[in-house]
């Protein structure tokens, strides 16, 4: 049986969101993880505790994957519209 053909832009996009949600799966478990360790283990009083800094900085990152999965700011489509803006301002000149 013969796979359809794949449009390759929705194809790029459903690998980085599939990649993105497996990203956001591990950091939670990871980070659920992490948290109970310290409350289990940790008895001093620190005024943070230590896994905010993994949560804090890895989450920033996931938030960075996230925004650029989801978000309109893909390379591609940046390029689409400059490309365009410049069609339009030759056209202009014409």
């Amino acid at each position: 049986m013969e796979t359809p053909a794949r449009d390759p832009h929705l194809w790029r996009m459903a690998k980085a969101r599939a990649r993105f949600k497996s990203h956001l799966f591990t950091y939670v478990t990871v980070n659920l993880l992490l948290w109970s360790i310290w409350a289990l283990t940790d008895r001093s009083f620190s005024p943070l505790p230590w896994p905010v800094w993994s949560t804090l900085f890895w989450g920033i990152g996931v938030a960075i994957q996230g925004f650029s999965t989801y978000g309109n700011m893909e390379r591609g489509q940046l390029s689409e519209r400059e490309y365009e803006r410049l069609l339009r301002q030759r056209s202009n000149q014409l």
